[in-house]
């Protein structure tokens, strides 16, 4: 178990095999009882939804399942606008708690759901995905995507739990399992060489989804988004460092359109470009930019950027949340297991990317 300090917003986040048997009484422990809402989608539904429905009802909580399209492209108001009448429908109160079964376009709609119904109503995290297991569960960031940009409308809201389960990723399609390894990636390029290093020496158990290696991994990247998010709840700094490989990879992934690139799969390719910036800037070798890229492929992601109109690249990037007066807050891979923040107009980036050539 590791433990989120933000003194009241505190939360703890379990991990091991087995969990979602345990949600019910779990919540519990937390206090979180009465009318319960779970939102969740029609995949993750069919293979967990009754799992975790009895689970709430032995603790005697009253269930209502809230299903959303499965996809980012449904992440917008129309579907929130829908899981909203799914809570009325339900009498869900300011008593009442909303439980997010599913991966990151789930966690993120329905955390935006909860920060926002009645200003407000308490949730749990519980991620099916890798992505959402090692990144998108923790730390409070909440949202729904825009058509002109990726996260643009949201709230910082903490959950009161998160519930992982690594016995969900093994229902996981390929890709979609692939693509949550670029978000481990990032934490050891730019935060921990010695976790890198583990990935590097364990690139085969991982793809084999040994259990207790799957344990160990999002443990530790869970871990290292607690100390940052502990340290910079808001974002107004040293969080950035999460957002290594997102800054090109999120503007790609909403040109490409997210059935071409899953979030992953775009932050992969974003990554293997901030290192070649990193290299070209003297922060990293020529070598560790090699190892970089070696493990993202040795995961079996693919690095080639999509084709995309130079106008609407740049556009995209001047609508990136982390502008400010024209200017990027880009980060850096300083060698492996360390940053550096940058300063780019988005013409400079695509230049140094190579993007445009």
């Amino acid at each position: 178990m590791l433990t989120v300090n933000l003194g009241a917003n505190s939360y703890d986040i379990l991990i091991d095999r087995g969990n979602l048997t345990s949600i019910g009484r779990r919540c519990a422990d937390e206090g979180l009882t009465g009318r319960v809402a779970v939102i969740t989608n029609p995949t993750v539904a069919a293979l967990y939804g009754d799992q975790v429905r009895q689970s709430l009802s032995d603790a005697g909580n009253a269930v209502s399942m809230i299903q959303i399209p499965d996809g980012e492209e449904y992440k917008n108001s129309a579907t929130l606008n829908s899981v909203y009448d799914g809570l009325i429908d339900a009498d869900l109160d300011r008593n009442s708690f909303i439980v997010a079964l599913g991966g990151g376009v789930v966690g993120d709609l329905a955390g935006f759901a909860a920060a926002t119904y009645m200003r407000g109503i308490p949730f749990v995290q519980v991620p099916t995905t890798l992505l959402a297991q090692v990144d998108s569960s923790v730390g409070g960031k909440t949202a729904i995507d825009h058509p002109r940009g990726k996260n643009l409308v949201g709230a910082f809201f903490q959950p009161r739990l998160v519930l992982i389960d690594v016995e969900t990723l093994t229902t996981l399609p390929e890709r979609e399992f692939r693509a949550g390894l670029a978000e481990v990636v990032k934490y050891g390029v730019a935060l921990d060489y010695t976790f890198f290093d583990y990935l590097e020496q364990h690139v085969a158990s991982v793809l084999a989804m040994d259990r207790e290696c799957l344990i160990q991994v999002v443990h530790r990247c869970c871990q290292l988004k607690a100390n940052v998010v502990e340290l910079d709840e808001r974002e107004t700094g040293l969080r950035a460092v999460l957002n290594y490989g997102h800054t090109l990879g999120h503007a790609l992934e909403t040109l490409a359109g997210y059935r071409q690139l899953v979030h992953g799969e775009a932050v992969g390719i974003g990554m293997m470009l901030a290192a070649r910036i990193s290299v070209a800037l003297g922060h990293c070798s020529a070598a560790e930019g090699v190892r970089i890229t070696a493990l993202l492929t040795s995961f079996g992601l693919r690095l080639t950027p999509p084709a995309v109109e130079r106008p609407r690249l740049l556009d995209a990037l001047s609508k990136d949340k982390k502008g400010r007066n024209g200017t990027l807050s880009f980060i850096c891979n300083q060698g492996i297991g360390s940053y550096v923040v940058e300063k780019f107009t988005p013409e400079q980036l695509l230049a140094l990317s190579g993007l445009e050539v």
